[in-house]
């Protein structure tokens, strides 16, 4: 059975990504996920050759031949988004794919094509595979592409006899981040000793818990506010769940990251701690 370990954050920012990049070089036989499609940057921290490179088709966006079109206008009032003006031009940035004009254009001009919403990369890390993939700004089906990223992952895992996959997963609670949640062994909800970190702390907490998602926390630079931190343990406690690591803040971690070093990798003392090891074991399980 392969250990699918999720990393996300309610809150952007807390340092979600520079933590996933530190617990990859602690394991053999993996395979990275980067689903944070939107925004990826984990191949900043974890270079690697690309290997394949690939169109993801998110939906379909019709076509109107104008050739043959009556201009009868059925289209764009039939259009519940507001995509089709009133002269019969398609405004892409509000279609929704639902493919109502192609269904009662009367002279059936109108078509549907595939759309390519994004780019899906296969690279080779010398920590193991890795699949990540940006989503064109702007464009839907996040959510899709990211199902796509941990299937890609999941064939390479089975062929390969690879035991582990690591997944950086999105800020938020949309459907990208149900989307890389979904079926996970473990998850791991990084968070900040804010008002914001403890605001987007709960929800994600409520999202994980309606996905029956068993999920521990990492309070990220807990010592800026102790008593912001004390709030976020009580909170957790109170929500029966596991404070797993507090790691501190240091500036040592901001620099390796800035010389594109992975922090564990560089002499930062918590990273040599017991606490890190014991968490490292945890995951590995």
């Amino acid at each position: 059975m392969i250990n699918e370990i999720v990393i996300i954050s309610g809150k952007g920012g807390t340092g979600k990504t520079s933590f996933t990049a530190s617990i990859i070089p602690y394991f053999d036989d993996l395979v990275i996920a980067d689903c944070d499609v939107d925004a990826p940057d984990l191949n900043i921290l974890i270079d690697g050759d690309i290997v394949e490179e690939r169109d993801f088709i998110g939906f379909q966006r019709p076509v109107i031949n104008y050739d043959n079109c009556l201009k009868c206008g059925i289209c764009a009032t039939s259009c519940n988004f507001g995509a089709i003006s009133d002269d019969i031009v398609i405004n892409e940035s509000l279609c929704e794919g639902c493919k109502v004009c192609e269904y009662v254009c009367p002279a059936n001009t109108i078509t549907m094509h595939d759309a390519i919403v994004g780019k899906i990369y296969h690279r080779k890390t010398i920590f193991g595979p890795m699949i990540d993939a940006r989503l064109i700004p702007g464009e839907e089906s996040s959510g899709k592409l990211v199902a796509e990223v941990r299937k890609l992952a999941r064939d390479i895992a089975y062929k390969e006899n690879r035991n582990t996959i690591i997944i950086d997963g999105s800020p938020g609670i949309a459907c990208n981040v149900i989307s890389a949640i979904t079926g996970v062994s473990k998850a791991i909800i990084v968070t900040e000793p804010t008002v914001s970190g403890l605001h987007d702390l709960k929800k994600v907490i409520h999202l994980v818990r309606m996905f029956s998602v068993q999920a521990k926390i990492i309070i990220n630079k807990y010592d800026l506010s102790l008593s912001k931190a004390k709030e976020i343990r009580d909170y957790i406690d109170l929500m029966g769940m596991e404070v797993i690591l507090e790691i501190p803040f240091n500036r040592d971690i901001a620099e390796s990251i800035n010389n594109l070093q992975i922090p564990s990798t560089t002499e930062i003392p918590f990273f040599s701690s017991e606490k890190w090891f014991n968490f490292i074991e945890y995951l590995r399980k």
